[in-house]
């Protein structure tokens, strides 16, 4: 069974700009980020800024990331 990564939150950002998603805000050490579908549908994420996310964290952050992206695009970024 593939092992979950340890990532932390800028390189988690770093994953989801590449999927279309825009820093919207900043609060603290959480960031916002958004993105328009054509349709005028609007996705948000928020992600912890933290040096080492927990596993929690990260997998809690996958769940809700696959509402808006395919799992066999996204799993190769969060899984070994």
């Amino acid at each position: 069974m593939p092992k979950l990564r340890c990532l932390s939150g800028k390189e988690v950002v770093r994953i989801f700009l590449q999927f279309g998603f825009e820093i919207a805000s900043q609060r603290g050490s959480h960031v916002k980020l958004r993105r328009f579908l054509p349709d005028g549908t609007k996705q948000t994420l928020t992600i912890p800024l933290h040096e080492d996310l927990d596993r929690g964290t990260i997998r809690a952050i996958f769940r809700q990331a696959l509402r808006y992206i395919p799992e066999e695009e996204l799993r190769p970024h969060f899984y070994r």
